[in-house]
């Protein structure tokens, strides 16, 4: 593998990519870690949202301080991926950055910069959770032409003196 992207954001679900890289892939000559920022939190009205409600958001967002907040919140969220990522021997990493469609940006990110594999993490939803709000893993499995690895948290990241030390206030932000 070349290139692989991984989605990252401020959930528990997330850390199931490390100890995916760490234990199951081979080490890619580059990762690609994306973020891509809700710009109505967790709501599932952005995913509803079409191309042109988005940017006139993003136009209404530019230079708030929910923007700033957002972009401090993505700055955390690469730094501690990148640490863990550079303690597992990976150095070549790049970050991008998106707000929109969660799925679909994730998806475009993918195309844009030819990965070879997907690594998303998975929250752990129930049923009903996943109904009412849908799996944005499983959305970009179902629409990505780019294998989809998911990666589940182990059950000691869960617990409060497994988490590795930084997480979290990343955790907690969201």
């Amino acid at each position: 593998m070349k290139r692989i992207l991984i989605a990252v954001d401020e959930t528990k679900g997330s850390l199931g990519i490390l100890e995916v890289l760490k234990n199951q892939v081979k080490a890619p000559e580059e990762v690609i870690l994306v973020h891509v920022q809700r710009l109505l939190g967790r709501s599932m009205m952005g995913d509803m949202l079409g191309d042109t409600e988005i940017s006139a958001l993003r136009e209404a967002v530019k230079g708030t301080d929910f923007q700033e907040e957002l972009d401090q919140k993505a700055e955390k969220i690469f730094v501690f991926y990148k640490k863990e990522l550079e303690h597992l021997g990976l150095f070549k990493i790049k970050t991008i950055v998106r707000s929109g469609n969660v799925s679909e940006e994730i998806i475009k990110v993918a195309n844009e910069e030819q990965a070879d594999l997907m690594i998303m993490g998975c929250n752990g939803k129930n049923v009903m959770d996943r109904f009412i709000t849908g799996s944005v893993t499983r959305q970009v499995a179902k629409k990505t032409s780019v294998p989809v690895m998911v990666a589940k948290t182990n059950e000691y990241l869960k617990k409060p003196y497994g988490v590795p030390v930084g997480l979290e206030d990343i955790c907690n932000a969201g």
